[in-house]
Protein backbone atom coordinates (compact mmCIF):
# COMPACT_ATOMS: atom_id res chain seq x y z
CA UNK A 1 0.00 0.00 0.00
CA UNK A 2 0.81 3.63 -0.51
CA UNK A 3 0.98 5.61 2.58
CA UNK A 4 0.93 9.72 3.34
CA UNK A 5 2.12 10.06 6.47
CA UNK A 6 1.86 13.17 8.34
CA UNK A 7 3.67 14.02 11.80
CA UNK A 8 4.12 17.14 13.84
CA UNK A 9 7.97 16.41 14.85
CA UNK A 10 10.87 14.40 12.51
CA UNK A 11 10.18 11.06 14.42
CA UNK A 12 14.36 10.40 15.04
CA UNK A 13 16.08 10.30 17.33
CA UNK A 14 13.94 8.23 19.50
CA UNK A 15 13.53 10.72 22.25
CA UNK A 16 9.76 11.89 22.78
CA UNK A 17 7.05 9.19 23.07
CA UNK A 18 5.80 10.54 19.52
CA UNK A 19 9.00 9.89 18.22
CA UNK A 20 9.59 6.51 19.88
CA UNK A 21 5.78 5.82 18.25
CA UNK A 22 6.09 6.76 14.99
CA UNK A 23 9.54 5.31 14.22
CA UNK A 24 8.97 1.87 14.91
CA UNK A 25 5.89 1.90 13.61
CA UNK A 26 7.53 3.20 10.28
CA UNK A 27 10.29 0.55 11.36
CA UNK A 28 7.95 -1.97 10.92
CA UNK A 29 5.20 -0.80 8.01
CA UNK A 30 7.85 0.04 5.39
CA UNK A 31 8.38 -4.06 5.40
CA UNK A 32 5.24 -4.06 2.98
CA UNK A 33 4.10 -0.81 2.68
CA UNK A 34 5.74 2.58 0.32
CA UNK A 35 5.80 5.48 2.92
CA UNK A 36 6.03 9.02 2.18
CA UNK A 37 6.61 10.79 5.28
CA UNK A 38 5.68 14.71 5.91
CA UNK A 39 7.17 15.59 9.37
CA UNK A 40 7.21 19.33 10.75
CA UNK A 41 10.51 20.64 12.18
CA UNK A 42 11.85 23.29 14.58
CA UNK A 43 15.53 23.99 14.14
CA UNK A 44 17.82 23.13 10.84
CA UNK A 45 19.51 20.48 12.80
CA UNK A 46 16.90 18.13 12.72
CA UNK A 47 17.69 17.67 8.59
CA UNK A 48 20.54 15.70 10.01
CA UNK A 49 18.40 12.47 10.42
CA UNK A 50 17.26 12.55 7.32
CA UNK A 51 19.43 9.73 6.39
CA UNK A 52 18.34 7.33 9.33
CA UNK A 53 14.54 7.99 8.14
CA UNK A 54 15.46 6.96 4.79
CA UNK A 55 15.78 3.22 5.63
CA UNK A 56 11.97 3.37 6.20
CA UNK A 57 10.57 5.86 3.64
CA UNK A 58 10.52 6.44 0.09
CA UNK A 59 10.44 10.12 0.40
CA UNK A 60 10.80 12.24 3.01
CA UNK A 61 9.73 16.36 3.40
CA UNK A 62 10.89 17.60 6.57
CA UNK A 63 8.43 21.72 6.84
CA UNK A 64 9.63 24.34 8.91
CA UNK A 65 7.06 25.44 11.70
CA UNK A 66 8.41 28.21 14.48
CA UNK A 67 10.81 27.00 16.44
CA UNK A 68 9.51 28.99 19.99
CA UNK A 69 5.94 28.79 20.52
CA UNK A 70 5.68 31.94 22.48
CA UNK A 71 6.38 34.26 20.04
CA UNK A 72 4.24 37.52 19.82
CA UNK A 73 3.20 36.54 16.04
CA UNK A 74 2.24 32.98 17.23
CA UNK A 75 0.41 34.10 20.45
CA UNK A 76 -1.91 36.98 18.43
CA UNK A 77 -2.84 34.39 15.82
CA UNK A 78 -4.27 32.27 18.09
CA UNK A 79 -5.90 35.07 19.95
CA UNK A 80 -7.88 36.52 16.84
CA UNK A 81 -8.66 33.26 15.09
CA UNK A 82 -10.62 30.35 15.87
CA UNK A 83 -7.78 28.16 16.32
CA UNK A 84 -6.06 27.04 19.42
CA UNK A 85 -2.48 28.19 20.32
CA UNK A 86 -1.99 24.33 19.78
CA UNK A 87 -2.82 24.97 15.89
CA UNK A 88 -1.18 28.06 15.56
CA UNK A 89 2.24 26.95 16.94
CA UNK A 90 2.10 24.11 14.75
CA UNK A 91 0.94 25.27 11.75
CA UNK A 92 3.45 25.31 8.42
CA UNK A 93 2.81 27.31 5.04
CA UNK A 94 5.08 25.07 3.57
CA UNK A 95 3.51 21.71 5.14
CA UNK A 96 0.24 23.10 4.04
CA UNK A 97 1.87 24.13 0.55
CA UNK A 98 3.73 20.61 0.55
CA UNK A 99 0.85 17.83 0.69
CA UNK A 100 -1.26 19.84 -1.74
CA UNK A 101 1.67 19.25 -4.03
CA UNK A 102 2.15 16.03 -3.51
CA UNK A 103 -1.21 15.12 -3.61
CA UNK A 104 -1.80 16.90 -7.12
CA UNK A 105 1.07 14.65 -8.21
CA UNK A 106 0.69 11.04 -7.03
CA UNK A 107 -1.97 8.74 -5.33
CA UNK A 108 -1.99 7.29 -2.08
CA UNK A 109 -4.38 4.12 -0.44
CA UNK A 110 -4.15 6.55 2.60
CA UNK A 111 -3.31 9.20 4.45
CA UNK A 112 -2.04 8.44 8.06
CA UNK A 113 -1.83 11.83 10.19
CA UNK A 114 -0.73 11.25 13.86
CA UNK A 115 -2.55 13.88 16.07
CA UNK A 116 -5.37 15.95 14.86
CA UNK A 117 -2.98 19.49 14.94
CA UNK A 118 -1.63 18.06 11.44
CA UNK A 119 -4.79 17.70 10.21
CA UNK A 120 -4.63 21.41 9.25
CA UNK A 121 -2.06 20.82 6.70
CA UNK A 122 -4.54 18.91 4.47
CA UNK A 123 -6.94 20.00 2.04
CA UNK A 124 -10.16 18.41 1.48
CA UNK A 125 -9.04 15.49 -0.42
CA UNK A 126 -10.96 12.09 -1.34
CA UNK A 127 -8.16 9.56 0.06
CA UNK A 128 -8.80 8.74 3.47
CA UNK A 129 -7.92 9.96 6.34
CA UNK A 130 -6.44 7.68 9.45
CA UNK A 131 -6.52 10.28 12.35
CA UNK A 132 -4.69 8.62 15.56
CA UNK A 133 -4.67 10.43 18.89
CA UNK A 134 -2.01 10.24 21.16
CA UNK A 135 -3.65 11.98 23.42
CA UNK A 136 -6.45 14.03 24.41
CA UNK A 137 -5.22 17.25 23.85
CA UNK A 138 -7.65 19.26 25.65
CA UNK A 139 -7.69 17.65 29.12
CA UNK A 140 -3.41 17.95 29.17
CA UNK A 141 -3.77 21.57 28.35
CA UNK A 142 -6.74 21.58 31.16
CA UNK A 143 -4.63 19.92 33.75
CA UNK A 144 -1.08 22.33 32.99
CA UNK A 145 -4.21 25.52 33.08
CA UNK A 146 -5.43 24.02 36.45
CA UNK A 147 -1.68 24.43 38.25
CA UNK A 148 -1.51 27.72 37.20
CA UNK A 149 -2.47 30.58 39.73
CA UNK A 150 -6.31 31.19 40.20
CA UNK A 151 -6.18 34.88 38.61
CA UNK A 152 -4.05 33.48 35.16
CA UNK A 153 -6.51 30.60 34.87
CA UNK A 154 -9.45 32.65 32.99
CA UNK A 155 -7.00 33.89 30.52
CA UNK A 156 -6.95 30.28 29.28
CA UNK A 157 -10.47 29.32 29.64
CA UNK A 158 -11.17 30.31 25.64
CA UNK A 159 -8.14 28.16 24.20
CA UNK A 160 -9.06 25.41 26.03
CA UNK A 161 -12.79 25.97 24.63
CA UNK A 162 -11.46 25.91 21.00
CA UNK A 163 -8.90 23.11 21.95
CA UNK A 164 -11.95 20.93 22.59
CA UNK A 165 -13.55 22.19 19.50
CA UNK A 166 -11.00 21.89 17.36
CA UNK A 167 -10.30 18.22 18.44
CA UNK A 168 -13.70 17.33 17.80
CA UNK A 169 -14.43 18.66 14.18
CA UNK A 170 -11.30 17.09 12.98
CA UNK A 171 -12.36 13.78 14.31
CA UNK A 172 -15.20 14.22 12.60
CA UNK A 173 -13.30 14.97 9.16
CA UNK A 174 -11.25 11.64 9.31
CA UNK A 175 -12.29 8.78 7.91
CA UNK A 176 -11.56 6.93 11.00
CA UNK A 177 -10.22 7.92 14.49
CA UNK A 178 -7.24 5.56 16.46
CA UNK A 179 -6.82 6.48 19.96
CA UNK A 180 -3.99 4.19 21.89
CA UNK A 181 -5.91 3.02 24.91
CA UNK A 182 -9.66 2.28 26.21
CA UNK A 183 -9.49 5.66 28.06
CA UNK A 184 -8.99 7.45 25.34
CA UNK A 185 -11.61 5.44 23.36
CA UNK A 186 -14.59 5.99 25.35
CA UNK A 187 -13.79 9.59 25.67
CA UNK A 188 -13.69 10.30 22.02
CA UNK A 189 -16.94 8.54 22.37
CA UNK A 190 -18.62 10.48 24.83
CA UNK A 191 -17.89 13.11 22.80
CA UNK A 192 -19.12 12.52 19.61
CA UNK A 193 -21.32 9.14 19.91
CA UNK A 194 -21.17 9.29 15.54
CA UNK A 195 -17.64 8.25 16.14
CA UNK A 196 -16.41 4.32 16.59
CA UNK A 197 -12.65 4.77 17.20
CA UNK A 198 -9.59 1.70 17.11
CA UNK A 199 -6.69 1.55 19.40
CA UNK A 200 -3.47 1.64 18.05
CA UNK A 201 -1.65 1.31 21.21
CA UNK A 202 1.67 2.35 22.51
CA UNK A 203 4.61 -0.22 22.76
CA UNK A 204 8.22 -0.27 24.31
CA UNK A 205 10.95 0.02 21.34
CA UNK A 206 13.00 -3.19 20.51
CA UNK A 207 15.82 -2.26 22.06
CA UNK A 208 14.12 -2.00 25.75
CA UNK A 209 13.67 -5.34 25.80
CA UNK A 210 15.62 -7.63 27.81
CA UNK A 211 17.18 -11.56 26.58
CA UNK A 212 16.62 -12.35 30.49
CA UNK A 213 16.03 -11.22 33.86
CA UNK A 214 18.84 -10.43 35.46
CA UNK A 215 19.48 -11.00 39.24
CA UNK A 216 18.85 -7.86 41.29
CA UNK A 217 20.14 -6.40 44.50
CA UNK A 218 17.57 -5.80 46.76
CA UNK A 219 18.97 -4.68 49.85
CA UNK A 220 20.76 -1.71 47.59
CA UNK A 221 18.08 -0.64 45.31
CA UNK A 222 18.45 1.86 42.29
CA UNK A 223 14.63 3.74 42.08
CA UNK A 224 14.23 5.41 38.76
CA UNK A 225 11.72 8.01 37.22
CA UNK A 226 12.60 9.05 33.80
CA UNK A 227 10.85 11.47 31.79
CA UNK A 228 10.92 14.44 29.16
CA UNK A 229 10.40 17.21 31.72
CA UNK A 230 8.77 19.93 29.06
CA UNK A 231 5.69 17.83 30.29
CA UNK A 232 3.92 19.47 33.54
CA UNK A 233 2.83 15.32 34.29
CA UNK A 234 6.62 14.71 34.95
CA UNK A 235 7.73 17.68 37.08
CA UNK A 236 5.19 17.05 39.26
CA UNK A 237 5.16 13.24 39.96
CA UNK A 238 9.04 13.76 40.42
CA UNK A 239 8.17 17.01 43.31
CA UNK A 240 6.27 14.55 44.96
CA UNK A 241 8.89 11.33 44.50
CA UNK A 242 11.51 14.01 45.85
CA UNK A 243 9.85 16.07 48.52
CA UNK A 244 7.51 12.99 49.84
CA UNK A 245 7.98 9.42 49.29
CA UNK A 246 12.20 9.56 48.98
CA UNK A 247 12.40 10.85 52.64
CA UNK A 248 10.44 7.70 53.95
CA UNK A 249 11.84 5.47 52.06
CA UNK A 250 15.18 6.43 53.01
CA UNK A 251 14.02 6.41 56.91
CA UNK A 252 13.87 2.74 56.20
CA UNK A 253 16.14 2.09 53.61
CA UNK A 254 19.13 4.48 54.08
CA UNK A 255 21.39 2.66 51.07
CA UNK A 256 19.11 3.09 48.34
CA UNK A 257 19.67 5.87 45.57
CA UNK A 258 16.80 7.48 43.79
CA UNK A 259 17.47 8.44 39.86
CA UNK A 260 15.65 11.28 38.34
CA UNK A 261 16.25 11.50 34.49
CA UNK A 262 15.18 12.99 31.62
CA UNK A 263 15.43 16.00 28.72
CA UNK A 264 16.43 19.41 30.27
CA UNK A 265 16.42 17.75 33.67
CA UNK A 266 18.87 20.63 34.81
CA UNK A 267 16.54 23.18 33.36
CA UNK A 268 12.93 22.50 34.09
CA UNK A 269 13.55 20.99 37.70
CA UNK A 270 14.44 22.83 40.94
CA UNK A 271 16.46 20.06 42.40
CA UNK A 272 20.03 19.13 43.06
CA UNK A 273 21.81 16.09 43.25
CA UNK A 274 22.71 14.73 46.79
CA UNK A 275 23.66 11.22 48.32
CA UNK A 276 20.78 9.65 47.84
CA UNK A 277 19.20 11.32 44.79
CA UNK A 278 21.01 12.02 41.42
CA UNK A 279 19.49 14.12 39.03
CA UNK A 280 20.71 13.15 35.09
CA UNK A 281 20.02 16.12 31.99
CA UNK A 282 19.57 13.79 29.18
CA UNK A 283 20.73 14.83 25.44
CA UNK A 284 17.55 13.85 23.03
CA UNK A 285 19.72 11.41 21.03
CA UNK A 286 21.57 9.79 24.42
CA UNK A 287 19.51 6.10 23.95
CA UNK A 288 22.94 4.44 25.60
CA UNK A 289 21.88 6.22 28.33
CA UNK A 290 18.39 5.57 28.87
CA UNK A 291 18.97 1.90 28.25
CA UNK A 292 21.71 1.68 31.02
CA UNK A 293 19.34 3.72 33.26
CA UNK A 294 16.62 0.93 32.91
CA UNK A 295 18.82 -2.12 32.63
CA UNK A 296 20.73 -1.35 35.74
CA UNK A 297 18.07 0.07 37.95
CA UNK A 298 15.85 -1.89 40.53
CA UNK A 299 12.69 -0.35 40.62
CA UNK A 300 10.50 2.39 38.22
CA UNK A 301 7.97 4.68 40.69
CA UNK A 302 5.59 6.47 38.67
CA UNK A 303 4.27 9.22 40.97
CA UNK A 304 1.73 10.73 37.69
CA UNK A 305 -1.53 12.12 38.15
CA UNK A 306 -1.92 14.43 35.18
CA UNK A 307 -3.90 13.00 32.18
CA UNK A 308 -2.72 11.92 29.03
CA UNK A 309 -2.35 9.15 26.53
CA UNK A 310 -0.26 5.91 27.97
CA UNK A 311 3.12 6.16 29.69
CA UNK A 312 5.95 4.76 27.33
CA UNK A 313 8.55 4.88 30.35
CA UNK A 314 6.14 2.23 31.94
CA UNK A 315 6.20 -0.13 29.17
CA UNK A 316 9.85 0.51 28.57
CA UNK A 317 10.60 -0.99 32.21
CA UNK A 318 8.44 -3.80 31.87
CA UNK A 319 10.33 -4.72 28.39
CA UNK A 320 13.54 -3.99 30.59
CA UNK A 321 12.52 -6.26 33.54
CA UNK A 322 12.34 -3.25 35.82
CA UNK A 323 8.89 -3.69 37.97
CA UNK A 324 6.74 -0.98 38.62
CA UNK A 325 5.27 0.87 41.33
CA UNK A 326 2.67 3.62 40.01
CA UNK A 327 -0.48 6.06 40.79
CA UNK A 328 -3.79 4.35 38.85
CA UNK A 329 -3.69 6.88 36.55
CA UNK A 330 0.03 6.42 35.61
CA UNK A 331 -1.12 3.38 34.00
CA UNK A 332 -4.38 4.04 33.04
CA UNK A 333 -5.27 2.44 29.32
CA UNK A 334 -2.66 -0.34 30.07
CA UNK A 335 -3.46 -3.70 30.67
CA UNK A 336 -1.88 -4.45 33.76
CA UNK A 337 -3.63 -5.36 37.03
CA UNK A 338 -2.47 -4.74 40.88
CA UNK A 339 -0.46 -7.48 42.36
CA UNK A 340 0.51 -8.83 39.12
CA UNK A 341 1.92 -6.70 36.34
CA UNK A 342 2.04 -3.29 38.76
CA UNK A 343 1.71 -2.59 42.28
CA UNK A 344 -0.75 0.45 42.83
CA UNK A 345 -0.35 3.67 45.36
CA UNK A 346 -2.35 6.65 45.21
CA UNK A 347 -0.75 8.80 47.89
CA UNK A 348 3.05 9.01 49.32
CA UNK A 349 2.79 7.24 51.97
CA UNK A 350 1.09 4.28 49.53
CA UNK A 351 4.34 4.13 47.07
CA UNK A 352 6.55 3.97 50.35
CA UNK A 353 4.37 0.88 51.36
CA UNK A 354 4.67 -0.76 48.02
CA UNK A 355 8.68 0.09 47.62
CA UNK A 356 9.03 -1.81 51.09
CA UNK A 357 6.88 -4.46 50.25
CA UNK A 358 8.55 -5.76 46.72
CA UNK A 359 11.94 -4.65 47.86
CA UNK A 360 11.45 -7.03 51.33
CA UNK A 361 9.70 -9.50 49.29
CA UNK A 362 12.29 -11.54 46.70
CA UNK A 363 8.78 -13.91 45.32
CA UNK A 364 6.58 -10.87 44.86
CA UNK A 365 9.47 -8.89 43.19
CA UNK A 366 10.14 -11.55 40.72
CA UNK A 367 6.56 -12.24 40.01
CA UNK A 368 5.49 -9.02 39.24
CA UNK A 369 8.32 -8.55 36.88
CA UNK A 370 8.30 -11.75 35.14
CA UNK A 371 4.07 -11.20 34.45
CA UNK A 372 4.84 -7.46 33.17
CA UNK A 373 7.90 -8.52 30.76
CA UNK A 374 5.66 -11.43 29.80
CA UNK A 375 2.57 -9.26 28.96
CA UNK A 376 5.14 -6.53 26.82
CA UNK A 377 6.23 -9.36 24.97
CA UNK A 378 2.85 -10.69 23.91
CA UNK A 379 1.11 -7.66 23.87
CA UNK A 380 2.91 -4.40 23.37
CA UNK A 381 5.66 -4.72 20.81
CA UNK A 382 5.71 -2.63 17.87
CA UNK A 383 5.51 -5.68 15.31
CA UNK A 384 1.78 -6.55 16.65
CA UNK A 385 0.98 -3.40 16.47
CA UNK A 386 2.22 -2.62 13.27
CA UNK A 387 0.52 -5.80 11.76
CA UNK A 388 -3.19 -4.68 13.57
CA UNK A 389 -2.71 -0.93 11.88
CA UNK A 390 -2.02 -2.82 8.42
CA UNK A 391 -5.14 -4.56 8.80
CA UNK A 392 -6.86 -1.14 9.54
CA UNK A 393 -5.44 0.47 6.11
CA UNK A 394 -6.71 -2.65 4.22
CA UNK A 395 -9.76 -2.26 5.56
CA UNK A 396 -10.31 1.70 5.09
CA UNK A 397 -9.05 1.16 1.48
CA UNK A 398 -11.82 -1.69 0.99
CA UNK A 399 -14.22 1.09 1.72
Amino acid sequence: MKILMLTPYVPYPPASGGQIRTLNLLKYLSKNNEITLISLYKNDKDKQYIPALKNYCKNIYLCKRPEKPWQLKTIWRAITSQNPFLIVRNYSDEARKTVDTILSEETFDVIHAETFYIMPHIKNTSIPIFLVEQTIEYKVYQHFVNSLPFFIRPLFTLDIMKLKCAERYYWKKAFLVGGVSEADQKEIQSLEPSITPVIIPNCAGDEMFVTQLQQKNLKKPTILFIGNFDWLQNTEAVTILAQKIAPLIYQQIPEAKIIIAGQNAGKKLSLQSNKNIKVISLMQDDSETVLHLYKNSTLFIAPIFGPGGTRLKILAAMASGLPVISSQTGVEGLHLHDNIHVLIANTPREFVTQTLRILRDENLYESIRKAAYDLAIAEYNWKHIAEKLEVVYKQIKKT
